[in-house]
């Protein structure tokens, strides 16, 4: 994994272990290594070992040692500086401070390196949840019909599976042909954790209409099997599936740094528990471990709450 092989000892068998033990992506041990070398290069910071950039400050001098003289009030400090002079919003340094406890927790409890753990008691950085973006019903269908031309069955296919299965991008970029079959559809999800999603016939009708064109394409031996390809013949990368999503997203006049890829699956949990969809059930189809996860698509939207105090009887009095 690029970077991590060079994290220091006992940071890169922490990491090992998320990926190897705790089945943690590539890419997600990989978020957990910037988030502690933050933490590592504050160290550095503290004790004055620095006359760089923060960000270019090395690690490699930080040992076990250095870690066994932290303490709550050296977190309380950090927390405050991510805050005050890296100015990290509430969501960042929740991140890096849930890290730090994870990380404080293995060498303790797991590798037993530390015979305190100083970030046991530490509370959790609140963050205020916001309700997620999403396409109207009305906004989904247009982006439908904004589809171009040129690779038109492809790109309809792909927005159609977004908006109708909420799966996430690297899965969707993942799926190969072998995984779909009649109306269901294998996809690996977050930790490699395969879980099955249901094709409507929204989505059925997208893939017929699509894999004919398919078939007529020449991938190498190494993408013979994907079934999204680019112009290259090649598996299609998450960056060209971004970038097709923007161009449609302008062609709308929407802001494309807020209605991403992952809105698309924002936006097919929230029609769905808008159409009835019990949470539950929800959370099943978009493979949330934590039903809190997915509570927060049952958030109610204006037009809601404006029709409910209109229905209030005094509605009526007026002065």
């Amino acid at each position: 994994m690029d970077n991590i092989k060079h994290a220091p000892e006992p940071m890169r068998s922490f990491l090992i272990y998320l990926e190897s033990i705790q089945g943690k992506s590539r890419k997600t041990a990989l978020e957990y290594f910037y988030d502690l070398r933050c933490f590592y290069r504050f160290i550095n910071y503290s004790a004055g070992n620095a006359k760089c950039d923060f960000n270019q400050i090395e690690i490699d001098n930080i040992t076990i040692d250095d870690i066994k003289k932290v303490d709550i009030n050296f977190i309380y400090e950090y927390a405050n500086f991510l805050n005050h002079d890296l100015g990290n919003r509430a969501r960042t340094r929740a991140r890096k401070i849930s890290a730090l406890k994870s990380y404080f927790k293995y060498l303790h409890s797991k590798v037993k390196l530390i015979d305190e753990n100083p970030a046991a008691d530490l509370d959790t950085i609140k963050i205020e949840k916001q309700l997620p973006k999403y396409f109207t019903l009305e906004d989904s269908l247009s982006l439908l019909d904004a589809v171009d031309k040129r690779n038109y069955e492809r790109d309809y296919c792909i927005l159609t599976l977004f908006l109708n299965c909420g799966m996430r991008l690297a899965e969707l970029v993942s799926i190969n042909i072998t995984d779909i079959n009649g109306d269901t559809l294998v996809v690996m999800g977050k930790g490699g954790k395969e879980r099955t999603i249901y094709l409507n016939d929204a989505c059925i009708s997208a893939l017929e209409a699509y894999m004919p064109i398919r078939k007529k394409m020449s991938p190498e031996y190494k993408d013979r099997n994907a079934l999204f390809l680019s112009e290259r013949n090649a598996r299609i990368s998450r960056r060209t599936v971004q970038h097709t999503v923007e161009k449609y997203v302008k062609k709308l006049g929407l802001d494309s740094h807020k209605y991403t890829t992952h809105k698309l699956r924002h936006t097919a949990a929230t029609l769905m528990h808008q159409s009835g969809v019990d949470v539950r059930v929800l959370q099943e189809i978009l493979g949330h471990k934590q039903l809190s996860t997915t509570e927060i698509y049952t958030h109610i939207d204006n037009k809601e709450l404006r029709n409910a105090v209109a229905k209030n009887p005094l509605n009526k009095t007026k002065k």
